[in-house]
């Protein structure tokens, strides 16, 4: 199966989001891309991007998703799409699953949220597996599949061929000028890429913004702990990767003596 990562900017709006991910939705179809993946928290975007407080508003957020359901029909693409969502409980950082039908699938919350995330969301308390077209797939966002590798492992051992990462880590104001990918002198975020996939044996496809001081940058990488591919520092767009789901065989995460550690 062919997949897609999207790259995009950071969003100025929740609507100049919905024209950004519509542009490489777009894109990702006539590629021939069954599923494209979006960053973190990407609408209305990340706390702190310039949205305003009315685009992070319940009902703002439903009439957004409710476009990006009418573009995935549009272009016969399924859609992982982050974002805020408002629940009695407080709003969640979640990440929807949307079919090539247009129809939710269902959705993944962060459930290991950054200690400087704990006044902004609540953390979610469920792990789901999802599955497109045969592809069996797991969702960890950001900050739990950099420190938590036990989400990825849970995906792993239920089956996952690949578990989709959406993140943002950088910034458009300040930062490091990354040039090389997995360079030892790059924050750690992109070694850990490669270790989620080669210590459980499936593909891990992680999903940035292209801001301006990156810390990392979208990446493909294979069970093997092999990068396939990788975005451009700062290059706003998509990459494509050939997944090979026999590949995917989970073999180490399911040599995982899970008894020991009860």
């Amino acid at each position: 199966m062919k997949i897609a990562v999207a790259s995009p900017p950071i969003p100025e709006s929740i609507q100049d989001g919905l024209v950004q991910l519509e542009k490489l939705v777009k894109a990702a179809a006539e590629g021939q891309a069954e599923i494209i993946c979006f960053p973190e928290s990407y609408l209305p975007g990340y706390p702190g991007m310039p949205y305003t407080e009315a685009d992070r508003s319940a009902e703002q957020l439903q009439i957004a998703l409710d476009r990006v359901c009418q573009i995935a029909a549009t272009y016969g693409i399924a859609i992982i799409v982050p974002m805020d969502w408002h629940f009695e409980e407080g709003i969640f950082n979640l990440a929807y699953v949307i079919s090539a039908k247009g129809e939710i699938l269902g959705y993944q919350t962060k459930n290991q949220l950054d200690p400087s995330e704990d006044q902004i969301w609540i953390p979610g308390k469920e792990r789901h597996l999802f599955e497109v077209n045969g592809l069996k797939f797991g969702i960890a966002i950001c900050h739990e599949g950099f420190r938590y590798p036990e989400t990825v492992r849970w995906a792993a051992r239920k089956g996952a061929h690949v578990v989709f990462h959406p993140h943002y880590s950088g910034s458009d104001t300040e930062g490091m000028n990354l040039t090389e990918w997995g360079s030892k002198e790059n924050p750690y975020y992109e070694k850990a890429m490669l270790m989620r996939a080669l210590e459980n044996t499936i593909y891990f496809a992680s999903s940035n913004y292209a801001c301006q001081y990156p810390e990392s940058a979208s990446a493909v990488i294979a069970p093997d702990g092999t990068c396939i591919v990788h975005e451009s520092y700062r290059k706003p767009g998509i990459i494509f990767a050939e997944l090979d789901p026999a590949l995917a065989t989970g073999f180490l995460a399911n040599r995982f003596k899970e008894e020991l550690y009860h």
